[in-house]
């Protein structure tokens, strides 16, 4: 896809899943706005991926680890072509494979179910490291939360990628800098954190996550290390009354609310 194909890819991920949350009565959709260039860049240009063949062993590999925007997964995956968008109407309904935080269970193209933070880093990172025992050469993305960071189960795995090398590995901080109910630098402070992800063996960029250029020339650089890229993202992007605010994490876009939010998807 070029750079206008993906930005269409990003307004119906952001479309899709406004639409979900609202029909199922879910929330964290400020967390989903925040990532779905990201998302887009990945399935639109970067990873290889066969939809009609789920499991092709030699596919990379994607994990959200930040599980509860698994909404926007579920959009893009739709998008992609591994099922119909249709049954994303099933979105948090009772008995539905559409759970709020994002499973792999009935779902294809979900590698990993994921919901409590600081799992799905550990996960990526051992896929990682099998399939470099393996001699694979596919790769393996995480996209995690900035406020996940807290987890001592990342540093863990930060500190093994390293010391193993594996440069088959890239994680996406999605660097929104909201969490829970305040800043992640009020909760628990993370800056100077580029400084600490080198200082624990890893490449680091910076860049800005609503950029698809950016995006796409950063995931493509190849390097001898594990890549981490800090994404600078705006919690809410693409609906005014959501950009920034943490609310948006908890809350649901309902009647007029709602038809706003789609009004100024759609412009």
């Amino acid at each position: 896809m070029n750079t206008l194909e993906i930005k269409c890819l990003a307004k119906k991920i952001r479309l899709h899943a406004v639409r979900m949350v609202n029909k199922g009565g879910s929330s964290h959709i400020g967390s989903v706005l925040s990532i779905a260039d990201i998302l887009a860049v990945l399935y639109g240009s970067v990873m290889n991926y066969r939809s009609s063949e789920p499991g092709w062993i030699d596919r990379d590999r994607f994990i959200l680890s930040k599980g509860h925007a698994g909404a926007g997964v579920y959009a893009v995956l739709a998008e992609s072509g591994f099922f119909s968008t249709d049954l994303l109407d099933e979105h948090y309904q009772n008995g539905s494979v559409f759970s709020g935080h994002v499973s792999h269970r009935g779902v294809p193209g979900v590698e990993f179910s994921t919901g409590s933070l600081g799992h799905g880093l550990p996960v990526g990172v051992g896929m990682a490291y099998s399939a470099k025992l393996d001699g694979k050469k596919h790769r393996i993305f995480v996209v995690t939360s900035d406020g996940e960071m807290g987890e001592g189960s990342n540093w863990e795995a930060l500190l093994f990628s390293a010391h193993h090398k594996l440069n088959n590995l890239v994680v996406i901080v999605d660097r929104n800098k909201l969490q829970s109910m305040k800043t992640t630098e009020e909760t628990l402070a993370l800056e100077p954190l580029a400084n600490k992800f080198s200082s624990f063996g890893w490449h680091v960029s910076n860049v800005d996550g609503h950029d698809y250029l950016q995006l796409l020339n950063t995931l493509n650089q190849v390097v001898n290390k594990p890549h981490i890229i800090i994404a600078q993202t705006i919690k809410g992007k693409g609906v005014s009354y959501m950009e920034n605010q943490v609310a948006w994490h908890y809350k649901t876009p309902t009647n007029d609310l709602f038809e706003q939010a789609i009004r100024e998807l759609e412009a």
